[in-house]
């Protein structure tokens, strides 16, 4: 088992109820099937996944990247600003 730290922001972390969750893998993974995860263990975020961007350890992030043990994820909603 491998542990990638997931980072909640704006409604993204209103859906998930925190800011912050450690996710345990089972195996190497993406991050569209880390999403997939997610959206299962929190279905209510399913409806926001087609808006959400993924950055890896900092960066922007392609869904088909891989998420390796000790990376962090952050969920990145559509943000709109004045």
């Amino acid at each position: 088992m491998s542990t990638v730290r997931v980072l909640a922001f704006a409604g993204a972390r209103d859906v998930i109820g925190r800011a912050e969750l450690l996710l345990e893998l089972s195996r190497p993974t993406t991050c569209r099937e880390l999403l997939d995860r997610l959206c299962l263990d929190f279905p209510a975020l399913a409806p926001h996944r087609g808006s959400l961007r993924l950055a890896v350890n900092g960066s922007y992030a392609f869904l088909d990247e891989a998420v390796s043990p000790g990376d962090e994820v952050a969920l990145i909603p559509p943000v709109a600003g004045g």
